[in-house]
């Protein structure tokens, strides 16, 4: 018998859990639901599913901290499904950890095509065989961005930059004033095969840009109407 993928769906709202754990069904996935963020813990290490589908408003442990408490715990992908869409919301979640965030309401098939795209691009990476390829290094006047260390200097100083945001800002510095679309930007960090949500890439920038403030001879542009591009002045 074909091994079924499972997913941990957690959310307090019954109807909605019982709802994604349908569409899930169908697609030919295992589901088990925990209505709170103790229950959460307990059943990823008994259950331990593929990937975790988590809101934010729990009751007692909140969305955040189990967010926390599984990147403790694993590298299980999490995609955080919640009503609260702002971009501070946002970009908390990415930050501790999240791979993905969708909102409520949702699109019942984005939400098993979100599933299924974060699950292919985990298994490609835990597929790929150890990096023997020189060290992945760009190096401007005060920043060095070290994608085989997930290490980012700036002014002399390392911060402390969640792997998506490093892994952007690599791509974009690594092929300067190369104009890319958001699009191109979830396809090739992200690794979605369809039509997502373009705001990942905005916030995801904003932050880089809150910590990375550029130098006179680069900085990170916005082509409008367009997407971003690494500026680099000759």
């Amino acid at each position: 018998m074909a091994y079924r993928q499972k997913i941990l769906i957690v959310d307090d709202d019954s109807n909605i859990a019982d709802l994604i754990s349908l569409y899930l069904k169908k697609e030919m996935f295992d589901t088990a639901v925990a209505p709170d963020g103790e229950s959460a813990i307990q059943m990823y290490r008994t259950f331990l599913p593929d990937l975790v589908l988590l809101d934010l408003m729990l009751p007692g442990k909140d969305g955040y901290q189990v967010c926390r408490e599984l990147r403790q715990l694993g590298r299980t992908p999490i995609i955080i499904v919640s009503a609260k869409g702002e971009t501070f919301d946002k970009v908390l979640g990415l930050e501790l950890g999240a791979d993905d965030y969708i909102g409520k309401p949702f699109d019942s098939k984005e939400l098993v095509a979100r599933v299924k795209a974060v699950l292919r691009r985990f298994h490609r990476e835990e597929a790929a065989p150890a990096p023997t390829a020189p060290l992945q290094v760009v190096r401007y006047p005060g920043l060095t961005v070290n994608l085989t260390n997930y290490s980012v200097t700036y002014d002399g100083k390392e911060l402390d930059m969640p792997p998506k945001e490093l892994e952007l800002l690599y791509f974009l510095a690594s092929q300067p004033n190369q104009v890319f679309t958001r699009e191109q930007l979830l396809d090739h960090i992200w690794g979605y095969e369809y039509v997502g949500d373009t705001r990942t890439v905005d916030v995801h920038i904003k932050r880089l840009r809150e910590k990375i403030k550029g130098q006179e001879n680069w900085k990170i542009g916005t082509v409008w109407g367009i997407g971003y591009r690494f500026e680099v002045k000759a």
